[in-house]
């Protein structure tokens, strides 16, 4: 299949202002105050009957199509700006080419009608994979004794909430947005927007979930932990309908193993600080154990399919870790490693939720079709990568920080170049 028909354009020089930082969510109310507006106008009155003549005529008719243009374009330009995946302040009408974040959508095209009839019933597991990338709304009880009454404290979350959160403190100490941060919520922002612009009628095209479609335009960082994938995308449907089913010894085994490193970990540290590197035997145990639990998650969430084994053997397995052999670390590194891995955590337990709709979704796809959807597939790898790193960084493996981009940088091919071409012979000259 060809490129996506809504692509986001990332033109972000990744400088931030500081001011502008600091007062950030009090400078986006108008634009939240316009967004809720223009979204619930646009919802209740102009997409119904966008969706009739769509079904009519079996495309949306160009003033409409223009009108969600904007919408979408807006919406994106003004999370952007939010989250500080984009620094300056948006405009208010979502016109192209006016924000470092933008959308380039292609001219509308024939679309199927049955698509359409049923747009909302197909938009939905889009739509909650979209908020767990984004933002959504959630509570927390708490009871009051005195009254008797349990009580509901409204929260926000989303992975493009935390990494927005988190940036906020670097931005303000740097003047400088985290590449990876910035590629996560583009990553966020360009999902979100083809999930806006399907339900929106601009394109039958369903949104696509792989982290890496485009790649990254610039090298990426080189980390000390990577994932390799050789998983061809088959599923038994046996070993899927009894996943959970299957992976209790494995969980028996995985918490077993988790109480030994937990003590470990503790001597590791000791000696990492009087050192300034992990023993040998403590490296290749722990770099065991992180294999290991890579190994299992990718078998429980269906991100592989082969019964993992139990040792964390290296290549075992088609998703994989690569660990560098063990390495000089900064000491006030280490002193301080449980502190400065609390924000790696907190984003790897949001990455939690789209893995965990990566495996609802595989589950159902591959009980139908035996085969898991390449996207889905990567997204639930780019989820485990982070949270492999950041085993591997808490664990002393390395003082490398986990990398939170989502994509992986492809180096363009070099044009081949063409013989050069000969005289001619006098004797074929005329």
């Amino acid at each position: 299949m060809g490129p996506h028909p809504i692509r986001l354009v990332v033109e972000d020089d990744l400088r931030r202002s500081r001011l502008t930082v600091f007062f950030r969510i009090l400078l986006a109310l108008p634009h939240l105050l316009w967004l809720w507006i223009w979204f619930g106008v646009t919802f209740y009155l102009i997409a119904p009957i966008a969706w009739i003549l769509a079904l009519a005529l079996g495309r949306l008719p160009g003033p409409l199509w223009r009108y969600f243009c904007s919408l979408v374009r807006y919406a994106t330009h003004v999370y952007a700006f939010i989250f500080l995946a984009g620094n300056p302040f948006p405009g208010f009408t979502g016109r192209a080419g006016r924000y470092p974040i933008d959308l380039e959508i292609a001219e509308p095209e024939r679309q199927s009608r049955w698509k359409t009839l049923i747009r909302l019933i197909l938009v939905y597991p889009a739509l909650l994979l979209s908020n767990l990338l984004l933002v959504f709304l959630s509570a927390i009880p708490v009871y009051d004794e005195t009254a008797d009454e349990v009580y509901y404290i409204p929260i926000l979350g989303g992975v493009a909430v935390m990494t927005g959160f988190l940036a906020w403190f670097v931005c303000l100490v740097r003047g400088r947005m985290p590449t990876g941060f910035r590629d996560l919520l583009a990553y966020a922002l360009r999902y979100g927007a083809q999930t806006w612009g399907y339900l929106f009628l601009l394109t039958d095209r369903y949104p696509d979930a792989d982290p890496n479609d485009p790649a990254a335009t610039q090298p990426t960082p080189e980390k000390p932990v990577k994932l390799t994938i050789g998983d061809d995308l088959r599923r038994s449907r046996l070993t899927v309908f009894f996943r959970l089913l299957l992976v209790f010894p494995h969980v028996v085994w995985f918490l077993l193993w988790t109480a030994v490193v937990s003590v470990a970990v503790l001597l590791g540290w000791l000696a990492t600080l009087a050192t300034g590197r992990l023993p040998e035997f403590l490296h290749r145990f722990f770099g065991a154990y992180v294999r290991y639990s890579t190994h299992l998650f990718a078998f429980l969430y269906l991100v592989a399919n082969p019964f993992p084994g139990f040792a964390g053997v290296p290549g075992s397995y088609p998703v994989d870790l690569e660990i560098a052999p063990r390495a000089k670390q900064s000491r006030w590194k280490t002193l301080f490693r449980l502190i400065l891995v609390l924000p790696a955590h907190m984003l790897a337990a949001f990455l939690g939720g789209p893995l965990s709709l990566v495996a609802l979704f595989g589950w159902f796809v591959g009980l139908i079709l035996g085969r898991m959807p390449e996207g889905l597939r990567n997204l639930g790898a780019y989820c485990l990568r982070y949270s492999a790193q950041t085993y591997a960084y808490v664990l002393l493996l390395t003082d490398s920080y986990p990398y939170s981009g989502p994509t992986e940088y492809v180096e363009p091919e070099e044009p081949v170049a063409a013989w050069p071409a000969l005289p001619l012979s006098p004797s074929f000259s005329s």
